[in-house]
């Protein structure tokens, strides 16, 4: 898979934060506020779609507004990247209606995760460019624990070097946007290991519930000779996970996946490292292939950022694991 590289962010840059999937509008004050001033001290100049507040029964905008702004953004020559304001459940209704033309034309810095994920991995199929799987704007409004999900953004984001991801120290998944003086953190006792061996692959991935809604179109990038990335939100019961861990190894490339990378569920899915064990060794398909998780990204706090369409290195070891991000 060929895949592109857009231009790193640089001091005196411009973001445009865009609402592909819920409205910004849900987003307090303080929190944009706090996320601008987060921007500001980086260097970069924050500016807002036009219709990133607009809100409809979906707590969405229309599909003609929300593309509007998408090309827009893409179009802008001031704009050096594009930030989603927050995730949802809306952003695959963009997709045939894409002009990725655009897109491919003007190659820039993508980032989200959660619901854009559906975007991130269909512009790598449409266009081989490299989006960032990562903090959405909103998650730049965090008072307090931000510091390991801003590193790991900068590495991604800003600069050109691999880089290797170590586990955050503490770990919190609590409603932060509504306590953000009351967080509960927990002690990272680091990754699991489920499965050893070692890899090297261009990653896809992210939400695993919006990725299947994906499969069998043409959104959908290749497996070849690749390293999952995968993760699910609270509403993802080990069931539900099963089920679309599943279909996805029914994809028929799936046979050229070479490692899978798992993120760290939220406490209300209730999935536990047996369940997880239970998923991977109980499929032959995965006898061979090297895998992690608890890795630090997802719906949890805080979280890396990683590349979709990126290359990494993985080794899963008992007595070491690790996580290199090679091209990004």
């Amino acid at each position: 898979m060929k895949t592109r590289t857009p231009p790193k962010l640089r001091k005196g840059d411009t973001i445009r934060v865009i609402a592909p999937a819920n409205s910004m509008s849900g987003i307090s004050k303080s929190i944009l506020q706090l996320a601008e001033k987060r921007f500001q001290k980086m260097g970069i100049k924050v500016t807002y779609s036009a219709h990133a507040r607009e809100r409809n029964h979906l707590s969405t905008s229309s599909v003609e507004a929300r593309l509007h702004d998408l090309h827009e953004a893409f179009e802008d020559e001031e704009v050096n990247g594009i930030l989603a304001a927050d995730g949802g459940y809306a952003s695959n209704s963009l997709l045939h209606r894409i002009e990725w033309k655009t897109i491919r034309h003007h190659p820039k810095i993508f980032g989200g995760y959660s619901d854009i994920t559906a975007m991130q991995n269909a512009i790598l199929a449409q266009t081989g460019i490299i989006t960032y799987s990562g903090p959405l704007f909103s998650n730049f409004g965090q008072k307090k624990h931000f510091d390991y999900t801003l590193d790991y953004f900068k590495k991604c984001v800003m600069h050109e070097k691999p880089f290797s991801v170590t586990p955050a120290t503490h770990w919190s998944n609590d409603n932060w946007y509504t306590h953000q003086d009351q967080r509960k953190q927990v002690l990272n006792k680091g990754w699991t290991l489920i499965q050893e061996g070692t890899a090297t692959g261009t990653i896809v991935g992210g939400n695993l519930s919006t990725l299947k809604s994906l499969f069998g179109t043409d959104y959908f990038p290749s497996l070849r000779n690749t390293i999952l990335f995968i993760e699910d939100d609270y509403e993802s019961k080990k069931v539900h996970f099963d089920r679309d861990f599943q279909s996805l190894l029914h994809q028929r490339e799936f046979k050229g996946v070479k490692g899978v990378v798992i993120g760290r569920f939220e406490h209300k899915s209730k999935i536990t490292d047996e369940d997880i064990h239970h998923m991977i060794h109980s499929r032959k398909e995965l006898e061979t292939i090297p895998v992690i998780s608890h890795v630090d990204f997802g719906h949890t706090d805080p979280m890396i950022t990683f590349p979709i369409g990126g290359t990494a290195h993985i080794t899963a070891a008992k007595k070491q694991s690790t996580i290199r991000i090679i091209r990004h």
